[in-house]
């Protein structure tokens, strides 16, 4: 988009200027959590196990690549849903890999090894403890029990058939020799992936930085530089995403997210904002069209509204009412370029990700605003209409709502019921906008 035959480039790309080749280098992959932490969000309905499979189709259809769907030490009900999206994932032979949460404990490691053995799914176990001083303390802990925990936990996980990536909680403000510690009883029992974790959303970029540097300076002095790291973070100082790109940046095998960030507190990284990211990046090329349904379908199942300022799927993402910038988008649509409209005002292509530009009318409108807006309605553009409707809008202190713009015309003599009706349920289309 940036360039055009022949033409000087329309966009002039400071994220370009001086990049060393790309940012983010291949063979990463994403884990979707979703279905497992995303629920521990104090706000969100846990969904049927009919949405979780909806849900798990939408993450295949996304390229996500890894799905943590689930705590099976949590219950019954935890146990049942887990084997359930497993047995999905296995039968229909999705290219994402299922995978379980569990804490070092006896009772959550064996809840998954039984699922894992009765679906005939080698699963890997995300086997998690508190690691910061501030959980020990409240714990009651001393490290000589959490390597135990560790030790026995990793041990039966793997000597039945599990792989494990050990997380240790809240790692960002853990102390190095505790982390020493348990890093090298979980990889000595046969752990094969660190999964570092920003639980309180702590972290800044250089934080994240010491600690990788650190997490591989071990690994090198053990000689477990196949022992893959993964970064797990939370948004409470809102740098969630940027620390995703970072950890990516750096080299960090997997990174973690869910959709619309749910999860608890002020939620995880948004992983529907990470894609995006990427393909805007140029990092991967994949259709996201499906996103959309994706973060739609997490919204009404998790009864969790998309906020109306939402990057690309909020309600005002591709939404504009100020007469400049309508009248921009417009000019562009007037001449058949439909890219061209989508970046005019805008840094996202609204069509890659199932979106489209969206003119209304309010008190910053001009008249193009509503021509535009009677012409995608399927509306003869008459002087009378547009004068009626330019009127309301301007002693109007909110955007006008379609209904209010048909009632309005209706009233006005200008406008049949009928044609109103028809006009609210018309789908638009940008061919032949008059000039």
């Amino acid at each position: 988009m940036s360039e055009r035959t022949g033409e000087q480039p329309i966009i002039y790309d400071w994220n370009e200027v001086a990049r060393r080749g790309k940012v983010i280098g291949a063979g990463f992959t994403l884990m979707d959590e979703t279905l497992r932490d995303g629920i521990q969000s104090p706000s969100v309905r846990n969904p049927s196990i009919g949405d979780k499979l909806e849900i798990l189709h939408l993450m295949e259809a996304c390229g996500i690549e890894y799905a943590d769907v689930g705590l099976p030490g949590a219950g019954q009900q935890a146990i049942d849903d887990v084997t359930r999206i497993v047995e999905e994932a296995r039968d229909c032979k999705m290219r994402l890999t299922p995978n379980t949460a569990a804490r070092t404990h006896p009772n959550d490691i064996g809840a998954a090894v039984d699922i894992s053995q009765k679906t005939g799914v080698p699963l890997e176990i995300c086997a998690f403890i508190g690691s910061s001083p501030i959980r020990q303390l409240v714990e009651g802990w001393d490290l000589q029990k959490m390597v135990g925990l560790v030790r026995d936990a990793t041990r039966l996980a793997v000597q039945n058939g599990c792989t494990v990536s050990f997380v240790t909680e809240d790692t960002i403000r853990s102390h190095p020799q505790t982390l020493s510690a348990l890093f090298q009883t979980a990889i000595e029992e046969g752990a094969d992936r660190l999964i570092l974790t920003d639980t309180v959303g702590h972290a800044t970029p250089d934080g994240l930085l010491n600690l990788l540097n650190y997490v591989r300076s071990l690994l090198r002095a053990w000689g477990a530089e196949h022992v893959k790291v993964d970064w797990h973070g939370h948004n409470d100082r809102g740098l969630a995403l940027t620390l995703n790109l970072f950890a990516l940046e750096h080299g960090v095998d997997r990174v973690h997210g869910t959709a619309i960030g749910v999860g608890e507190r002020v939620g995880n990284t948004s992983i529907d904002l990470l894609l995006i990211n990427l393909k805007l990046l140029g990092i991967i090329d994949r259709d996201l069209r499906p996103l959309r349904a994706y973060v739609e379908k997490v919204s009404a199942a998790y009864e969790v509204p998309i906020p109306y300022n939402y990057p690309v799927f909020g309600s005002d993402a591709f939404r504009t009412a100020t007469g400049v910038h309508a009248a921009a988008v417009i000019k562009a649509l007037q001449r058949g370029d439909r890219e061209l409209a989508d970046r005019v005002y805008s840094s996202v292509p609204a069509a890659d990700f199932g979106c489209r530009q969206r003119v209304d009318i309010g008190f910053y409108s001009g008249r193009s605003n509503i021509q535009f807006w009677l012409h995608e309605h399927g509306l003869d553009v008459t002087d009378a209409r547009v004068d009626a409707v330019f009127a309301l809008a301007k002693r109007s202190d909110v955007t006008l709502s379609d209904d209010a713009i048909l009632r309005h015309l209706v009233s006005g003599g200008l406008l049949a019921e009928r044609e109103a009706a028809e006009a609210a349920s018309f789908v638009p289309s940008y061919a032949g906008i008059a000039s």
